[in-house]
């Protein structure tokens, strides 16, 4: 794996979700670098991909109510237990769990092991509510998957919360996950 500045050079082989993210960060100035692997599909394949990046470890959870009426794309630090139970008192959702792929397809244009707040430009309905654990949010960089998870990205956390969230129309709320 080779850390590298940017987007790719050429997209011929690139998924297009990929290329609309690597189009809308370039149009919004947003500078990032970016490491391409193999798919990413447990937390020890991400350690080495973050390892490359050099970045804290960050986990990405698709969530929902248990009517399947309201999501929540949690953002976390990877060492941190999560417990439903915790999150649910914060943000008054009782009954949490892992949404369903299709509802990440449909919302996120994400597949499974590729969720990402990169995601959430997909997003124009503003159907998911974005929960970024504090202790992220004291991090320079964030890292996160371009919408596929064979390619991941090293952004400033400042980049994200000012340029991107704003460009896509979404806020986000604040959690404290204590995961003892």
């Amino acid at each position: 794996m080779q850390l590298l500045n940017g987007r790719p050079a050429q997209n011929d082989e690139r998924q297009e979700r990929e290329v609309r993210v690597y189009d809308f960060l370039d149009k919004l100035g947003i500078e990032y670098r970016r490491v391409d692997h193999k798919p990413a599909m447990t937390m020890e394949d991400c350690k080495a991909v973050d390892d490359v990046l050099g970045i804290v470890m960050c986990k990405n959870l698709f969530l929902c109510n248990r009517q399947k009426t309201n999501f929540y794309l949690l953002l976390m630090p990877a060492d941190k237990p999560f417990k439903t139970k915790e999150l649910s008192a914060q943000i008054n959702a009782a009954r949490l769990s892992f949404a369903q792929a299709d509802s990440m397809l449909e919302y996120l244009d994400i597949l499974p092991g590729a969720v990402s707040v990169m995601g959430l430009m997909n997003d124009s309905d503003n159907a998911v509510r974005l929960l970024i654990d504090e202790d992220l949010l004291g991090e320079e960089y964030i890292g996160c998957h371009p919408c596929v998870n064979t390619s991941s990205l090293k952004i400033k956390t400042a980049d994200v919360i000012e340029k991107f969230l704003p460009a896509v129309k979404h806020t986000f709320t604040k959690v404290r996950l204590i995961g003892e």
